[in-house]
């Protein structure tokens, strides 16, 4: 080969390069474009308040996590310098930051205070996390506590463990494996028809200080993709409970498999007239669910679903230990 060849090769390699530039634009165009799209679709089902079908619904419990693909979008479309993915971009992102913002009302209840109750709601995962259950029982001393996925064998330990006297009303559903659930109170409860669901719901009429208070445990099936009908239907049968009460003071809480990013949930709240304590108390991200992951990544799907007549404080999620669920745990103040 001759020196000439040589130096002609050399000084065609730049160009090479520039003429690689376009296409390498294109591809990072071609991929932030797609990334966008996907986000865009998933927001558009939140825009029109429908939860829409497999995999949307179980997408919507972590809305928040669309925030990185749509992030890596706009940074692919600024360096492609495609205009119209960058115009693109900032807008999903700001409509996923509106979308973020707690949704409900929050006004303070009207009348003056007239009883407070301690409420914890825990989900112990096939009654796994029985002993980590007791632990935050003796150490929150709730007034009511829900505690969904309590088989028999469960059952049988929160019997013998809490003591009768501190907690001597009990309304459940005894079964095996997630169907089980127990509501225990330290004040007086009345026998009241539960809702009729795959998993056990039981409910009750409280007597707290002289306020009748009716309480409902919730604990519809989860989303997945051939239970997404029923998981609708069984959110319906809670909404339909929590307005049947026409204003009566009610308090329904547990683990709802939802999140305030769901139609189904936000339908819940509006048409049976609720509102959620940790949106009260300002703690409506705090996630509660699955605890294999960091907290900021989760999703809050256990809630205490409350009538304008409570105020809500001391909002608080804690890990129980061998279950994916954190309990939690809120302070309700009735108003009159």
């Amino acid at each position: 080969m001759s020196l000439r060849s040589v130096v002609v090769s050399r000084d065609a390699d730049p160009d090479a390069g520039e003429a690689d530039a376009p296409r390498r634009g294109r591809g990072a165009a071609w991929l932030g474009g797609a990334l966008l799209l996907g986000v865009t679709a998933i927001l558009g089902f939140r825009v029109a308040d429908s939860d829409g079908l497999t995999p949307v619904p179980q997408i919507l419990a972590f809305l928040p996590w669309l925030l990185v693909p749509a992030a890596v979008g706009l940074l692919l479309a600024a360096l492609a310098r495609w205009r119209t993915g960058m115009v693109w971009g900032v807008a999903v992102l700001a409509l996923l930051a509106w979308y973020m913002e707690p949704y409900g009302t929050s006004d303070p209840p009207e009348g003056k205070a007239v009883a407070e109750l301690r409420v914890m709601a825990a989900n112990i995962e096939y009654g796994r996390e029985t002993a980590g259950l007791l632990r935050a029982v003796r150490a929150e001393q709730p007034d009511l506590l829900f505690v969904e996925e309590c088989d028999h064998a469960c059952s049988a330990t929160l019997r013998e463990k809490l003591p009768r006297a501190d907690y001597p009303y009990r309304e459940s559903v005894d079964a095996y494996g997630p169907e089980g659930s127990v509501l225990l109170a330290k004040v007086p409860l009345k026998p009241a028809p539960g809702i009729d669901a795959t998993l056990g719901m039981p409910g009750a009429v409280a007597d707290v200080q002289g306020h009748p208070v009716r309480v409902q445990l919730a604990h519809p099936m989860p989303p997945m993709p051939r239970h997404v009908d029923l998981w609708r239907k069984e959110l319906k049968a809670i909404e339909k409970y929590a307005a049947a009460g026409k204003g009566r003071s009610t308090i329904v809480a547990g683990d709802f498999n939802a999140t305030q990013d769901h139609a189904a949930f936000r339908s819940l709240l509006h048409g049976g007239g609720l509102r959620d304590a940790a949106r009260l108390d300002g703690a409506s991200r705090t996630p509660s669910w699955p605890t294999t992951l960091p907290a900021p990544l989760g999703a809050q799907i256990d809630h205490v679903l409350v009538t304008p007549d409570f105020a809500a404080r001391d909002t608080r999620f804690l890990e129980l230990g061998a279950t994916d669920h954190r309990a939690l745990v809120v302070t309700l103040t009735l108003h009159r």
